[in-house]
């Protein structure tokens, strides 16, 4: 019997709602396999917590959630809750960097045609991965205590051999299941740091000799994902870098609801939907929670087990067999489904 422990972490806005459906997903595919049970533990994390007892992220929290074998996110944040400093809560970085989970799995992929705002793509012509490395770059010195009282700030653009080699590993062998082609995105023409990684990619991809690699410029990738995405297979690039071109490439495939993630560790998994709290839509019914339904399969997947590995292509079967007809949309995709029928038929073509 395959016992797995998931620690649930509902969160702020659409969160909550979202999370109910990857659940409700969840168990209907657990009914369906031999020998796996899951234990859901729920814990308060975000900024409700914070508005409740100071600390958005309780140390007692994190540290029950660590006793689990994965971690399911919904959303995080509230814009109205903020620092004295001015920034939002944000524990699920918190969580990344307590937890180490470096690498950001953020796969991108077209249902159906009509979901893309981009000319000619046929659903499967644009498939790609997205790999951010979730533990430097230009977020290392976020929590750095700053001086008072100066009329300037700055960030660091933090690169260390060891973080960019662990992240261009991950995108190699990822790459080995898939198509065979790594594109790295850095700002080499001008900042040391990004020849730095560049640099590490290099050597990196040695170890790989049957793998086709491509180095891009940042700019230039924003332009090359609008205008030929089908192009790319695994894209691998610093923390901010890939946390702007996760939300782009999202766009290209019908947004934010349409994005599932992963933040994986050498010990720990955490997975959830790439988009925010959404608050003005909250409790209204009308979150896509398709994200969230594939970050439970990429969860299931992670686990590595032959029955929760079947469960994982289960669920990413029926969300392309609901998608697949243009009437099955939510009011993102200019559809009128609300979260609880688009669950509802992806429950049905489970199996």
């Amino acid at each position: 019997m395959t016992h797995e422990v998931i620690a649930v972490l509902p969160g702020d806005g659409i969160g909550p709602e979202v999370v109910a459906s990857g659940l409700a997903v969840l168990r209907a595919t657990e009914a369906m396999l031999q020998g796996v049970r899951f234990e859901l533990r729920e814990f308060s994390v975000g900024a409700g917590e914070y508005l409740r007892t100071g600390d958005p992220l309780p140390a007692t929290t994190l540290d029950e959630i660590k006793q689990c074998d994965a971690i399911l996110l919904g959303a995080m944040g509230l814009p109205e809750v903020r620092w004295p400093n001015g920034v939002e809560m944000t524990p699920q970085i918190d969580i990344r960097e307590k937890l180490d989970l470096y690498n950001g799995v953020r796969p991108i992929h077209l249902y159906h045609a009509s979901h893309t705002p981009l000319k000619n793509h046929a659903a499967g012509g644009i498939d790609l991965v997205i790999i951010r490395e979730n533990c430097e770059g230009l977020f290392a010195e976020r929590l750095k205590p700053r001086p008072p009282g100066r009329d300037f700030e700055t960030d660091t653009m933090k690169i260390t051999r060891h973080g960019a080699e662990r992240i261009c590993r991950a995108a190699f062998q990822l790459a080995e299941k898939r198509r065979r082609h790594v594109t790295l995105v850095d700002k080499a023409n001008v900042l040391p740091s990004m020849a730095f990684f560049r640099k590490v990619f290099d050597e990196v991809s040695r170890d790989f000799p049957a793998i086709k690699t491509d180095r891009v410029y940042i700019d230039a990738m924003a332009l090359f994902l609008v205008q030929r995405p089908q192009s790319f297979d695994v894209i691998v690039t610093e923390n901010i870098f890939g946390d702007i071109l996760s939300d782009l490439a999202a766009g290209i495939v019908g947004g934010m609801g349409m994005a599932p993630s992963a933040d994986l560790g050498d010990r720990y998994g955490l997975f959830q939907p790439s988009h925010g709290t959404a608050p003005t839509i909250a409790g209204k019914g009308i979150a896509n929670p398709i994200a969230t339904i594939l970050s439970v399969a990429m969860m299931l997947d992670w686990f590595g087990q032959p029955e929760t590995t079947r469960g994982a292509r289960m669920i990413e079967d029926a969300v392309k067999s609901v998608l697949a007809d243009p009437a099955h949309r939510t009011s993102d995709l200019g559809g009128k489904l609300g979260t609880a029928e688009i669950s509802r038929l992806i429950v049905s073509k489970l199996g």
